[in-house]
């Protein structure tokens, strides 16, 4: 350096003038600083030690500092590094829908199989404060947790996927946000500041992921690691789902967010894997990467480059596919994920593994056996997870899906059908409890409302359907689940009629339940004018009003003011749902705000229908299932809860595994006859 400057003094042979002089000291500065600085700008698992010896930290702060940082973020910021916690974040472009969740529930899978405690967050840029009251036919189901939070559906995949119970933060949306900053601006946290997106809505957002990334989460799983001493501890990786697409103005503040949390916790800490689509035109079949090229250019723009291109199509990538994507995009061509079609989802996590997914997620995140100078995309399998119990299990699972005994047909009678997705969780636990009794699943969805042409519904073109009625007649068994509302309800009732009067095994949920009270009512017991309070105010007290509104609920706000989340349930000895629980006491997920009248309980057990699971809490006692007898009906069963919330592919909720195992003695028993 002073070389240079001599040079240029001997140049120009006059003396350096003040700015020379100027520039000279700025280098001298920076010079310095770079001196200080140097030691710590090795490895991250590196510190360099005075007479050049060195020793190793897998805990080493990043290089820049978080003096910056409000105390609150700066203390979480600090234990995620003390704790050597990792954090991946999948995100998505190109268009919704794409596979975000089963990508990122995927990857939970391989570090389950790892042996690391893992848990979820799903962040949804919407302005809802909770997914409770929206539309079943916008935004699909509401999945219900242990804690009663009201959340995006996409929490159950990651529950059943990870065999964990997720709590209520575990699903963040800009509503929430927003009403976390302005209460904090309203007592007076923010001491006076201008409060604004960038710092304060920035910072929450991160705290938020932090707090839920160090939560305990319960595990749900007979087999939920290879580490059973793993239970309630702290998790280890928390896997961070972006909502939307990339570059949709609402989530602008979550990757800004996202964007400022990697620059806190460390490049080793963090991960974004990014899921595109790769489509095929023409004859024959050309892959496409301009979609997945545009995504990643406004990715990049946004200040986040991914680690990972989980690419979505119907055929696996070319490899001159993959050369493409790697040269625009500048991600590895090892960390090019082929995410295409395959016979069932249980298959993702196995189609990860073939292409060393956990391995590079390892490497990439200094987890495990960490090789040094290598390359994440270029990394060899460091886990050998494929022996794990927990990928031994998930195979014997991908594969009876593909490989049943026999086929059952199961109708659902509901008022979302036009929206698969309202139903996911029911049809999610009937594929369960079909793979545990090894027969192929066929569903029939049938509207409510057109079995019934008096149905109370507002649609104009309600009429009765023959043919949804010849279609209800070939099912081998019938799940009626919940809703809100008077439309349909009088096909549900008619229904339940037909499934009672001509022994077809049967399985009523939440409002299910209710319309088998009101069916029984009227046409068992005799009350002909029996209904609900929620569709009529003018119903005979404790006569009519077979199902009331429950006296703690609110009328006026709507939002988080039902019955909510797990409680428990005492079954009654010898009843088929004891039987089929093995268990005297269960725990199971509710959201309803009415209830069966407990004035018309005792008619109702007198004509045959028997109410086995009763709920005995503050507001007094609750029936919770209700079923007749074997030797009247081979499987009708009804509950006011949902089991349809803790169904895992590994543990089937034993409601819908009596109903698929009801269903195949059926069908066998008629093959025979």
């Amino acid at each position: 350096f002073f070389s240079t400057v001599h040079q240029r003094y001997d140049a120009v042979k006059t003396p350096l003038n003040m700015t020379s002089t100027m520039m000279t000291l700025q280098y001298l500065l920076l010079f310095s600083c770079i001196l200080i600085v140097h030691p710590f700008s090795l490895p991250s698992h590196q510190v360099k030690l005075g007479g050049g010896s060195t020793i190793h930290n897998k805990r080493c702060r990043p290089l820049r500092t978080s003096s910056h940082l409000p105390p609150k973020l700066e203390h979480l910021v600090q234990d995620t590094l003390d704790s050597d916690r990792k954090i991946v974040v999948v995100t998505g472009g190109v268009l919704s829908g794409i596979g975000k969740g089963v990508t990122a529930s995927s990857m939970g899978v391989l570090f389950r199989a790892m042996g690391y405690r893992v848990t979820a967050l799903k962040i949804d840029p919407y302005l809802n404060v909770d997914a409770g009251t929206m539309s079943p036919f916008e935004h699909g189901e509401v999945f219900v947790l242990d804690d009663g939070g009201e959340t995006d559906l996409d929490l159950g995949n990651y529950e059943r996927f990870l065999s964990v119970s997720l709590t209520k933060d575990s699903n963040l949306s800009t509503g929430k946000i927003y009403q976390s900053v302005i209460e904090r601006e309203r007592v007076g946290e923010y001491l006076g500041k201008t409060v604004q997106v960038v710092p304060h809505i920035s910072d929450a957002i991160q705290e938020w992921i932090l707090k839920v990334a160090q939560t305990p989460v319960s595990r749900f799983s007979k087999v939920a690691n290879d580490n059973d001493d793993a239970k309630d501890e702290p998790p280890e990786v928390c896997i961070v789902e972006l909502g939307g697409t990339l570059g949709d103005i609402e989530s602008m503040p979550f990757v800004e967010a996202l964007r400022q949390l990697q620059e806190n916790l460390g490049y080793k800490n963090l991960c974004f894997a990014h899921v595109s689509l790769v489509p095929s035109l023409g004859d024959p079949a050309e892959q496409k990467t301009k979609p997945t090229q545009h995504s990643v250019k406004s990715m990049m723009q946004l200040g986040l480059r991914p680690d990972f291109l989980c690419c979505r199509g119907k055929e696996q990538l070319e490899p001159s596919t993959v050369s493409k994507l790697s040269l625009f995009t500048s991600v590895p061509k090892g960390a090019i994920v082929s995410l295409h079609d395959v016979s069932n989802i249980y298959r993702v996590p196995l189609m990860m593994i073939e292409q060393n997914v956990h391995s590079m997620l390892a490497q990439r995140l200094r987890l495990g056996p960490y090789e040094k100078g290598v390359d994440y995309s270029m990394v060899e399998d460091l886990t050998q997870i494929e022996e794990s119990v927990v990928i031994k299990d998930w195979k014997k699972l991908a594969d009876s899906v593909d490989e049943p005994e026999s086929e059952c047909v199961i109708g659902i009678v509901g008022k979302y059908i036009e929206q698969g997705d309202a139903y996911l969780s029911v049809v999610k636990a009937l594929t369960h409890a079909s793979i545990a009794t090894k027969q192929r699943l066929r569903i029939e969805w049938i509207e409510a409302s057109s079995l019934c042409k008096d149905d109370d519904g507002d649609d104009a073109e309600n009429v009765s359907d023959e043919t949804a009625w010849d279609r209800l007649k070939l099912c081998d068994g019938v799940v009626v689940p919940g809703g809100f509302g008077s439309r349909g309800m009088e096909g549900k009732i008619q229904t339940i009629q037909y499934l009672r009067e001509n022994k077809v095994p049967f399985l009523g949920i939440c409002l299910g339940m209710q319309a088998t009270v009101i069916e029984y009512c009227r046409n068992v017991v005799g009350i002909k004018k029996a209904h609900s309070a929620e569709f009529f105010d003018d119903l005979v007290k404790d006569e009519e009003d077979a199902v009331i509104f429950m006296p703690e609920g609110d009328r006026t706000r709507l939002g988080g003011t039902m019955r909510l989340g797990v409680r428990e349930t005492v079954l009654l000895e010898g009843s088929i749902a004891r039987k089929m629980y093995g268990s005297e006491k269960v725990m199971e997920r509710h959201r309803h705000r009415y209830e069966v009248n407990p004035a018309l309980v005792s008619r109702l057990e007198s004509a045959g229908l028997q109410f086995v699971g009763r709920n005995t809490d503050e507001s007094g006692q609750r029936m919770e299932v209700c079923e007749l007898s074997e030797s009247t009906h081979p499987y009708f069963v009804a509950s006011q809860y949902h089991p349809e919330f803790t169904s895992r592919p590994e543990l089937p909720n034993p409601l819908f595994l009596g109903l698929l195992q009801t269903c195949k003695k059926t069908i066998a028993e008629a093959k025979s006859n």
